[in-house]
């Protein structure tokens, strides 16, 4: 008699889903917000399952923020908030008012890019069910933090910093491009 081995579903052998998460999620009969970071940008879908195959709504990736003025950096926190808040300006064109979070498998980080985009998200209008300790603080948010490290690594760098853009104006920036998103400009 031969031994029978139960082998896994190739996509969960790849290591690209966790079929019981997402059953969870599927089960909640409520759009998904997915997000997926690269090295480069971060990527904001609003996706809806549908049993041929789950159907994007909308898609915003942080490489599109150059539309909006963002003139930085489309991988950091503060392009992360502002992706997610033009992902949910699109969502309520489309008629789509709450998701639920899909990490993938991902790993969950508090004050994280994800989180960040989440908040976006939130504060543009998506209800997205997410507890407030997760996302990162206001300073973050903004680029307080990359400012002040990139003053510090100046001054030990001469050449590092400059051939790099002026991050002294991070902060009006993103208030100004938030200001512009979240009124609908």
């Amino acid at each position: 008699m031969k031994n029978k081995v139960k082998i896994q579903f190739r996509r969960k052998r790849d290591g690209k889903i966790d079929y019981s998460k997402r059953l969870k999620l599927l089960k909640a009969s409520k759009p998904r917000l997915v997000i997926r970071k690269s090295l480069r940008y971060i990527l904001l879908q609003i996706v809806e399952y549908k049993p041929a195959g789950d159907k994007i709504i909308v898609s915003y990736s942080s490489k599109l923020l150059d539309q909006s003025g963002w003139k930085h950096a489309k991988n950091n926190l503060p392009a992360s908030y502002l992706a997610g808040a033009m992902l949910a300006k699109l969502s309520m064109e489309k008629k789509v008012n709450e998701a639920i979070l899909d990490l993938g498998l991902q790993t969950s980080a508090k004050g994280s890019k994800i989180y960040a985009a989440v908040k976006g998200a939130i504060d543009a209008g998506l209800k997205v069910p997410c507890r407030d300790e997760m996302f990162p603080d206001e300073a973050r948010l903004s680029g307080k933090h990359i400012v002040e490290f990139a003053a510090i690594a100046k001054e030990k760098s001469k050449t590092q910093f400059s051939k790099q853009e002026n991050l002294s104006n991070l902060e009006k920036d993103f208030l100004s491009v938030k200001e512009k998103i979240l009124k609908g400009n």
